[in-house]
């Protein structure tokens, strides 16, 4: 398998044709399935992580069921575990800062869209000078979660569906056409965003995705991107 696929485009592209880059978190941005490494902590990650691997390969079409199946399994965990997973678990995929970086010095909006929570959403979007979040926010009561997640005003499960909507609205607000955002992930959840976009781009993404992306990087790091925009 190359390490990068181009497919339904001669590259390079023009990056000035761009104005927002939308990019899912967990396993895209950075290199762990946050709600795994939760369960792991509590001792539940063979149950979760069978849960998380299905639906990313969209075997599970109803993602919010399947996060709400495996955030009951995490009822009662310490938030020290979340503390444990951002100091000790998350790390930038390789090519990440240098991919963002690239992007907003060629004057595009950053977008960050996860089905994960806000806890680490928070200190990726931060480290990596997002312009815009959304993502789940874990239900927390007396220090350990709920296995619920909080209502936002927006909604309560950042979905595919809530991505691509996010997507859009952040595009409109900059006064942006969807073809002139790319969108960057590796599950199924990430594939309505993926569609929407004028670029759609898999990162070490599962077959489905890899299949129906414009750009697929299999190998390396996400600053590969760059070899097919000028």
């Amino acid at each position: 398998m190359s390490a990068l696929v181009t497919q339904g485009f001669t590259p390079p592209l023009r990056l000035a044709d761009f104005r927002l880059a939308a990019f899912d978190m967990d396993s895209t941005l950075i290199n762990i399935e946050c709600i795994d490494e939760i369960a792991a902590a509590a001792g539940k990650k063979a149950e979760v992580a069978a849960i998380t691997e299905a639906a990313m390969r969209g075997e599970i079409t109803d993602f919010k069921d399947s996060l709400r199946r495996r955030l009951a399994l995490l009822k009662g965990v310490p938030v020290s575990a979340l503390e444990q997973v951002l100091r000790e678990r998350l790390q930038f995929n390789p090519g990440a800062r240098a991919l963002c970086a690239a992007l907003k010095a060629a004057g595009l909006k950053l977008l960050l869209v996860s089905g994960g929570f806000t806890y680490f959403t928070r200190h990726v979007a931060a480290e990596l000078g997002m312009d815009f979040v959304r993502s789940n926010e874990l239900e927390i009561i007396d220090g350990h979660l709920s296995g619920g997640l909080v209502m936002q005003a927006w909604g309560e499960i950042c979905d595919g569906e809530e991505k691509k909507r996010m997507l859009l609205q952040c595009a409109a607000e900059i006064g942006a056409a969807p073809e002139q955002c790319m969108a960057v992930g590796d599950g199924a959840n990430d594939l309505p965003m993926m569609g929407a976009a004028g670029l759609s781009v898999a990162y070490h993404a599962k077959p489905r995705v890899r299949e129906q992306a414009m750009v697929a990087i299999n190998e390396g790091g996400l600053e590969l991107l760059l070899q097919v925009l000028r």
